[in-house]
């Protein structure tokens, strides 16, 4: 009989460790990874996206200072 009602203790602590303890550390785990998966395709498309439209906008452009920007240096005494 104390055979039995120990059996059925470690039994129980047993079903208790695996559903309380190794179940939701598996889903969050699996959560997790799910959710950083997400985020690094996010974050490849926006550089693609970025780095695309940075390529088509990025024109080389040769300006010549305008007259009107130039102020003239005067010395102080």
């Amino acid at each position: 009989m104390f055979k039995l009602l120990v059996e059925l203790f470690l039994f129980y602590l047993l079903y208790r460790f695996i559903f309380e303890l190794v179940i939701p550390i598996f889903r969050t785990t699996r959560e997790v990874k799910k959710k950083m998966n997400e985020f690094q395709q996010n974050m490849n498309k926006q550089a693609d996206t970025n780095h695309t439209s940075s390529e088509n906008t990025a024109k080389p452009t040769t300006s010549k200072p305008k007259s009107d920007d130039y102020i003239d240096f005067e010395e102080i005494k």
